[in-house]
């Protein structure tokens, strides 16, 4: 009995190995796909360079489309071939993001109603010039029949891009290529406000520094947000484009419908920071995505890193736009720095503040996610990036919030409502507060366990963040696009998405039954009085 059995495995054993081999060396229907990328520097093309080197390793081919004097993307690679464009601005004048910051402090000073409105004009002005240069850039390559015949060649499979500037929308729709979009932000503020219903009663609107549980005042601010980014679309976005659309695209388009044509939204954000909201069935969360476990240290940093014993390290990092903070600023933060037990590893650039203390290491660049991952860091200076933020959470850090521009006061109000964060306004910032927000962050227990458990839920997920996002964009590259997941919605008028032309016609009827009730009433009426007199 066991020679026979011994007999069927055996014969068994070549048909297993045949169809291992079948299955190993089969070809998947999307590997070796051409993508073009067209992405946005800083620290989007921090998120965009994490997915292109896993696409790379997976056998397609990339290319990216750049701007010719990029200081943030290389132009040569070894896991991407690379086009140049027109230069866009000089990405490595960090003084026009110090300017910008100034000004932004400006706002600050205004009372909480004004000051998000000031600081919503502030960008709106800057989009409104920066929209006119896009546009031009982009009716320039459209127009060069040398270089969109090289494109066209080329025969890319799929677009990748992210569409907080719209040249990648507008090229791949061009090239009627199926997309993809890395976003978390877009030209009128968070993607979801474009792609998704947002009802204003509890969807606070990007730039409100709202949450979801809102007061009647409240929610009548973020009313008027949302009425100002209507606005902001219609009158200041939407015009920049308009000739580029009505010259090289069907009648009736305009940016914003371009933008929802994407078939797949990788949206960087996912409702463990997010507050929850409706979605759609293209939007798919990859927050968290760039994260990875902290690898080992360079070894004086790490030497640093044990020095510092039990009271452990605090992290400080403003991110790559702004390159220095006000002097008295930061005088203030190494004041108060010198008076923590704790050891300091700041990434700083500029003039060394005169109160540095002894515990306080300053570096031009830090393995940020590496940093946040070791087990002697206590909690982290942020100013509120997503990126920043997803690692914080990935790795279990608290943190104390200096928003300084743009989503970063959002990002840190819903930490914060989470009870994962404090934050100090830096128009306001002195060494006393400051040290008293960090003794508090690295003092009460309840900063760590609350970001403890924002950490646990993110990792408790069936699928990476990352793989999620290669799923999706092979799918995409698999079924040549993904129209069935697009909601109708989009291609109504604005009278039938909010059936005001059936409440029209419902409040019609029922005006005419009432009419007619009140005709039949006052017939029956007179006819009931004209017998009265006959009898009498």
């Amino acid at each position: 009995m066991d020679e026979d059995r011994l007999k069927k495995m055996s014969c068994n054993i070549p048909i297993f190995l045949t169809g291992l081999c079948f299955l190993l060396l089969r070809p998947t229907c999307c590997s070796g796909s051409r993508i073009l990328v067209v992405p946005v520097y800083a620290s989007h093309w921090i998120n965009m360079e994490v997915i292109l080197r896993e696409l790379h390793s997976r056998g397609h081919s990339i290319t990216v489309l750049r701007s010719g004097e990029s200081s943030y993307i290389p132009a040569n690679s070894s896991f991407y071939t690379s086009i140049d464009m027109k230069p866009m601005m000089d990405e490595s004048d960090n003084n026009y993001y110090n300017h910008l910051l100034l000004a932004v402090m400006e706002c600050r000073r205004s009372l909480t109603f004004l000051r998000s409105f000031c600081q919503q004009y502030i960008i709106t002005s800057i989009m409104a010039n920066g929209h006119m240069f896009l546009a031009n850039i982009t009716a320039t390559m459209l127009d060069d029949p040398v270089f969109m015949k090289k494109l066209h060649d080329a025969k890319f499979d799929l677009m990748l891009t992210d569409p907080a500037m719209p040249i990648g929308v507008l090229l791949g729709s061009y090239l009627k290529l199926p997309m993809v979009f890395n976003v978390r932000w877009i030209n009128t503020g968070e993607g979801h406000s474009t792609i998704a219903p947002s009802p204003v009663s509890y969807v606070p609107v990007s730039g409100s520094e709202l949450h979801d549980q809102m007061t009647f005042l409240e929610r009548t601010m973020n009313m008027l947000f949302y009425l100002y980014s209507v606005v902001q679309q219609h009158f200041f976005i939407n015009p920049a484009y308009s000739d580029l659309c009505q010259r090289h695209f069907p009648p009736g388009t305009d940016l914003l419908s371009l933008q929802r044509a994407a078939d797949i939204w990788l949206l960087r954000a996912d409702f463990v920071f997010e507050f929850p909201r409706p979605t759609m069935p293209n939007v798919v969360y990859i927050g968290g995505f760039q994260c990875k476990k902290a690898r080992p240290l360079p070894d004086e940093l790490e030497a640093f890193m044990q020095s510092s014993g039990d009271h452990g390290v605090v992290v400080m990092s403003l991110g790559t736009l702004v390159s220095a903070l006000p002097h008295e600023v930061t005088e203030a933060i190494a004041a108060a720095f010198a008076q923590l037990p704790q050891k300091v590893v700041w990434k700083f650039v500029g003039e060394i503040p005169s109160s540095l203390g002894n515990n306080t290491l300053l570096v031009h660049w830090l393995p940020q996610n590496d940093l946040l991952g070791h087990p002697k860091t206590r909690a982290f200076v942020a100013h509120g990036g997503t990126n920043g933020m997803y690692e914080a959470i990935y790795h279990g850090v608290p943190v104390l919030g200096l928003p300084l521009l743009f989503d970063q006061f959002d990002n840190l109000l819903r930490m914060k409502v989470r009870g994962a964060a404090r934050v100090v306004e830096v128009v306001s910032l002195t060494k006393e507060n400051f040290l008293e927000a960090l003794k508090d962050i690295l003092e009460t227990p309840s900063y760590r366990e609350n970001i403890q458990r924002l950490s646990q839920l993110h990792h408790d997920q069936p699928m990476s963040p990352m793989d999620t996002a290669i799923f999706w964009i092979e799918y995409v590259l698999r079924n040549k696009g993904a129209a069935h997941l697009k909601s109708a919605g989009f291609h109504l008028p604005w009278y039938s998405y909010f059936s005001v032309d059936v409440a029209a016609l419902i409040m019609a009827l029922v005006g005419a039954f009432v009419w007619a009730s009140v005709l039949v009433c006052r017939f029956l009426c007179c006819r009931s009085s004209r017998r009265k007199m006959k009898a009498e």
